[in-house]
């Protein structure tokens, strides 16, 4: 005769600590390494070069193939804009990219519930300087008590294992 199955009740919260307890919330949380994070990084470049190659193809027709002078900053526009609604409609619908995803990574407010449009928009706008001025922004990590990005750290946003 089989065995009947078993089930842990859960625990009650405890009295001393409160549920909506920053502290507690923080404790919960852990960080990924910086590796992990530039990982991630580097496979949503991977998946973003086939979203800007068809997004450019659209441009490149709807322009009949002449992308010069003024028409040049327009495209450069554009596709800032599409890879701003991959990353920003990721973070705000699920927290994570893609990427994020494989690498079981989310993307947090500081209290670590979801991101809102305001927090996502200045970490899409800020990670440009971030990355482009020499990788300061990573780099920024290295010396960083949560090893946190600056653009993280401007947007009050954190990445944390999920």
């Amino acid at each position: 005769m089989p065995l009947p199955l078993r089930l842990p009740l859960p625990l009650p919260p405890r009295a001393d600590v409160p549920a909506s307890s920053d502290e507690h919330a923080h404790a919960s949380l852990t960080y990924p390494s910086i590796k992990r994070r530039l990982i991630s990084m580097v496979y949503d470049a991977l998946l973003l070069s086939g979203v800007a190659f068809f997004a450019g193809l659209l441009f490149f027709a709807a322009s009949a193939g002449a992308i010069e002078g003024w028409l040049r900053h327009v495209f450069q526009l554009y596709l800032f804009l599409v890879i701003g609604l991959y990353f920003i409609g990721s973070w705000r619908r699920r927290g994570r990219t893609l990427a994020m995803k494989t690498w079981k990574l989310r993307l947090v407010g500081a209290d670590g519930a979801g991101v809102s449009l305001g927090q996502a928009l200045t970490r899409y706008v800020c990670a440009w300087p971030s990355l482009a001025l020499g990788g300061i922004g990573i780099i920024y990590a290295l010396f960083d008590r949560d090893q946190q990005f600056l653009h993280d750290r401007v947007a009050h946003t954190k990445i944390i294992r999920s």
